[in-house]
C-alpha cells in the first residue's frame, strides 16, 4: 500500500507554542510510518513551504493550540490549499475559541452554563453589580485563549482589578462569570455525523492548585485524572450527551473535547475544545485508551475522518 503524506503542523505564535511543540512530538513518535510519510511544519516559519509543498499533500493534522492555530485560521489555509485537516472547519474552529459565541449557542441548544457578563477593554468596571449578581468567588477569563490562560478565580473586591487587566492583556474582550464549585469532568467526542462519546475524565488538581489551570494541565504529577470518571450512569450519560450536544451546536467535526462542572447533580458546560491536547497522556487520548483505542489509532480515525469530511464538502 502506498504510504499517505501527512503534513503535521505544529509550534505557531500563540502562548501555548511550546505544549504545542511538545505535542507535535509525541504525535510524530506515534504515528504509524508503515502507513505516512511525516512532514513536519512550524506556522511561524514554514508556512511558505507548506503551501510550497499542498500538492503532495494529503491530510494534516493540526497540532496547534490557541489563536493562529485553533481559532480557524489555519483552518482557513488549508482549506485553500485544498488540503484535508483533522478536526472542525474554519466556522466550528472559531465558534469554540470564542468564550461568548460558545456561550450564546449552548443556551440555545439548552445547555446549562454559569451566569456571566462581557466587558469591553474601555468599560468602566462595576465591582459592586458583579457581586451582586455572583457574590464571590468569581471568575475572569480573557474571551479567547486556551489552556486557562489569563484566567483568575477572584475571591475579594479588592482583588477584581488585577484579575481584570491580567484578562485583558490577553484579549480585548473579558468574560465575568459566577464561580461554580463542585467536579471537573471533561467529555470526549469522536465524529463528523455520527458520534461516539468517549468515557467521562474526572479531574482533580492538587491542593495548590484552585482549578485546571496552565501548570495544573502540563506539569506531571499535579493533577489527578480518573478515567472512567466516578458518576452514577445517570450521570454519566448527561455528561456525554451534554459532549455531545456542545459538539454539535458549535459545528465541530472530527473531535471535540468539553470541560464541565457537576455540582448538586447538575452539570454546567463550560467550553469545547477543537484541538485538545494531544500527547499520549492528554485528556482526550487517556478517554479513547479507556474506550479501547491506542494513541496511534487514535490518530488513524482522526485522519480518516478528515479525509471523509474532505471529500463530503467536495
Amino acid at each position: 500500500m502506498e504510504k499517505m503524506t501527512v503534513a503535521l503542523l505544529s509550534g505557531g505564535v500563540s502562548s501555548e507554542r511550546e505544549v504545542s511543540l511538545n505535542s507535535g512530538d509525541q504525535v510524530y513518535e506515534a504515528l504509524d510510518k508503515e502507513k505516512y510519510n511525516i512532514i513536519r511544519y512550524d506556522p511561524k516559519t514554514d508556512l511558505a513551504r507548506l503551501v510550497e509543498d499542498a500538492g503532495g499533500i494529503d491530510a494534516a493534522l493540526i497540532i496547534l493550540h490557541g489563536p493562529y492555530g485553533e481559532d480557524g485560521t489555519v483552518q482557513g489555509l488549508l482549506e485553500l490549499l485544498d488540503i484535508p485537516y483533522q478536526g472542525s472547519g474554519v466556522l466550528g474552529s472559531s465558534l469554540a475559541m470564542n468564550k461568548l459565541a460558545s456561550k450564546h449557542l449552548y443556551e440555545k441548544a439548552g445547555l446549562p452554563i454559569p451566569p456571566y457578563v462581557t466587558l469591553q477593554k474601555g468599560d468602566p468596571l462595576d465591582p459592586e453589580a458583579w457581586q451582586k449578581l455572583f457574590g464571590f468567588p468569581m471568575v475572569v477569563k480573557p474571551n479567547e485563549a486556551g489552556s486557562s490562560v489569563g484566567m483568575t478565580i477572584v475571591k475579594a473586591m479588592d482583588a477584581l482589578g488585577a484579575a481584570v487587566e491580567k484578562a485583558f492583556s490577553h484579549d480585548a474582550v473579558v468574560l465575568i462569570e459566577a464561580y461554580v464549585q463542585g467536579t471537573e469532568l471533561t467529555g470526549g467526542v469522536i465524529g463528523n455525523r455520527e458520534l461516539l462519546a468517549l468515557p467521562i475524565i474526572e479531574i482533580i488538581p492538587d491542593d495548590a492548585h484552585e482549578f485546571f489551570d496552565y501548570e495544573a494541565k502540563y506539569t506531571a504529577g499535579v493533577t489527578q485524572e480518573i478515567c472512567p470518571a466516578r458518576l452514577d450512569d445517570e450521570m454519566t450519560q448527561k455528561a456525554q450527551t451534554y459532549a455531545k450536544v456542545a459538539h454539535k451546536a458549535l459545528f465541530c467535526k472530527g473531535y471535540s473535547r468539553t470541560d464541565m462542572i457537576l455540582k448538586d447533580r447538575e452539570i454546567y458546560v463550560l467550553e469545547t475544545n477543537t484541538i485538545p491536547g494531544m500527547t499520549a497522556t492528554s485528556l482526550l487520548p487517556q478517554a479513547a485508551q479507556t474506550a479501547g483505542f491506542s494513541f496511534s489509532q487514535l490518530l488513524d480515525r482522526l485522519i480518516e475522518l478528515c479525509i471523509e469530511e474532505h471529500k463530503n464538502r467536495r
